[in-house]
């Protein structure tokens, strides 16, 4: 398992990148936010060596919008990762099924050279997804051990504590191979 973490505005731009192999940074969110930090962020995973991988946070509504959005301010460079953030938005709504794969098959288009994976908590995984996309790979939140999230699904990243940040794992071998994945997109 590799060890890795998510940020956003909300964390610094000098997080600590020992004992990581990779990071996602927030990137947009619906059609009008970026992350002011995404620069720095950026530039401190790639100066440590991590595999990159940035995140859209999704609403529901103008998917094609959101996606070309997305990709317009997420930098691009091969063998970064691009995931969907799929979630209950501070509106209280969520995009659909439909919205969710549509959104991941246009950033696919719009980035054949990158792999497109999906965001979710286990709630949504077991609850809310009718259709098992997940583009190219799995990005389950589960608050429990490390490596082991509630669900029978091939997964590629776990989040599975959000304290004192979001710390995740990789289901890889070591960073040579999630490298090699990523950039076989």
């Amino acid at each position: 398992m590799l060890r890795g973490i998510d940020v956003s505005a909300y964390q610094s731009s000098s997080y600590s990148t020992d004992g990581l192999s990779f990071v996602f940074i927030k990137a947009t969110e619906g059609r009008s936010y970026v992350n002011s930090k995404l620069a720095a962020q950026t530039k401190r995973a790639r100066d440590a060596g991590l595999v990159v991988g940035f995140y859209h946070f999704l609403w529901p509504g103008n998917l094609t919008a959101q996606a070309e959005y997305f990709v317009s301010k997420a930098p691009e460079k091969t063998g970064d990762i691009l995931a969907v953030d799929w979630e209950t938005t501070g509106d209280g709504t969520h995009a659909t099924n439909a919205e969710k794969d549509s959104f991941i098959r246009k950033v696919r288009a719009l980035r054949p050279n990158n792999r497109v994976i999906l965001y979710c908590n286990r709630h949504y995984w077991l609850n809310i997804d009718t259709t098992s996309y997940a583009g190219d790979g799995l990005w389950i939140a589960d608050y429990v051990t490390a490596g082991k999230p509630r669900i029978k699904a091939k997964w590629r990243f776990h989040q599975y504590t959000d304290d004192p940040l979001d710390k995740n794992v990789a289901d890889f071998a070591s960073k040579a191979a999630l490298r090699e994945w990523a950039e076989g997109a």
